[in-house]
């Protein structure tokens, strides 16, 4: 026989589970019952803040946008553990400005992202030989050159090498990428100033762009002193891989005997993965790689990605995105007028790196007369 304990215990056994049934399958009940509730009920408090605000004021959610086509594209995010938030912040700026709309997937290599965004999420990891100093580099003179940067406050001096070459030449090599064609990269507390309601991917794909831009400017004259020797000598053993109708203007106001040092600033690009993979690129990336200036001096992928674009593909194929307003520290691109009007934008327009002094625009608008 049970005592009279064990049925009190029962009942209160079936009473909270049907508490728990019900709060869950009934969601007033759930409401009226739940732990807040009754603390406010307890403490006597009828303070308005402590009413949920009535269903009937809200928004209903929009259905997501499908587009009628979408171009074989991804966002790429390359952050160390560290970058953490301000992969989280561009990102979730990525999905307001533009990518609630078309659903396009990442593809980075840190964690915690996927909650942001309803698009799919790919984490890799980059293989060592892809990342790491070669062995066959002269580890005394590439610290002895990093040494002598530092000494003379040049910037990142003494850091950065790995990255630079990872991004001028291997990125595009990583096994999660090989099914994509086009890509957006995106970087670290990033800003995006201005509604994107087009789909930039399929522009570049109709188009025939193979690379695009929003800030352009001077490299760093101490970080690439023999660059354009051997960019030289590249050109001269193989001419053939040269088109007629190039930026080479962009970059030289010689005729090619000297570098301005003019470059697109590639935290923010996108570009086409299989100019990159191309025979014309892929040359050029292996010679420069094999002279070792990414260790001996601090060749950027910057340069080396602009000086390939525009030397091998036509000046038509590269295109400045004067509508996506954009900012990474220090500098930013503002639209103007009625771009800025159309695109919502909410930078300031008299804060526009466009035409500054240590801009390159108008050096790229000269190309087309």
């Amino acid at each position: 026989m049970m005592t009279p304990m064990r049925y009190i215990l029962l009942v209160l056994g079936i009473i909270v589970g049907l508490h728990y049934i019900l709060s869950f399958t009934h969601e007033d009940y759930g409401k009226a019952t739940s732990m807040s509730r009754l603390t406010d009920y307890l403490s006597g408090s009828d303070a308005p803040h402590r009413e949920s605000v009535p269903d009937q004021y809200y928004k209903p959610v929009e259905p997501v946008y499908t587009p009628d086509r979408k171009a074989n594209a991804t966002f790429v995010m390359l952050a160390r553990n560290t970058d953490l938030m301000g992969i989280m912040s561009s990102m979730k700026q990525i999905e307001d400005r533009f990518n609630r709309k078309f659903n396009y997937p990442y593809l980075v290599l840190v964690r915690y992202i996927s909650a942001l965004t309803n698009a799919p999420v790919e984490f890799g990891l980059i293989p060592e030989e892809h990342w790491v100093q070669p062995q066959w580099i002269d580890e005394n003179r590439a610290s002895a050159a990093r040494e002598d940067m530092m000494k003379n406050n040049v910037i990142y001096g003494g850091t950065y090498r790995n990255m630079c070459r990872f991004n001028s030449g291997f990125f595009y090599k990583q096994e999660l990428l090989q099914k994509y064609r086009y890509y957006w990269r995106v970087e670290p507390d990033v800003k995006i100033f201005c509604d994107v309601d087009y789909d930039p991917f399929l522009l570049m794909q109709d188009q025939e762009k193979v690379y695009g831009f929003t800030v352009s400017l001077y490299e760093y004259a101490a970080t690439i002193p023999t660059l354009w020797d051997n960019v030289k000598a590249f050109i001269n053993s193989n001419p053939e891989l040269v088109p007629p109708g190039n930026a080479m203007a962009f970059l030289s106001d010689d005729g090619g005997e000297s570098y301005n040092r003019c470059h697109f600033w590639s935290n923010f690009e996108i570009a086409d993965m299989d100019f990159w993979r191309g025979e014309a690129y892929s040359k050029f990336f292996d010679h420069l790689d094999e002279q070792g200036g990414f260790y001996y001096e601090r060749w950027g992928d910057a340069p080396v990605h602009s000086i390939g674009a525009a030397l091998f593909a036509r000046k038509d194929q590269i295109h400045f995105f004067h509508d996506i307003g954009y900012r990474h520290e220090p500098f930013q691109h503002c639209p103007q007028g009625d771009v800025h009007s159309k695109g919502k934008c909410w930078c300031d327009q008299g804060q526009n790196f466009d035409y500054e002094w240590y801009s390159c625009l108008n050096r790229y608008d000269k190309l087309f007369g």
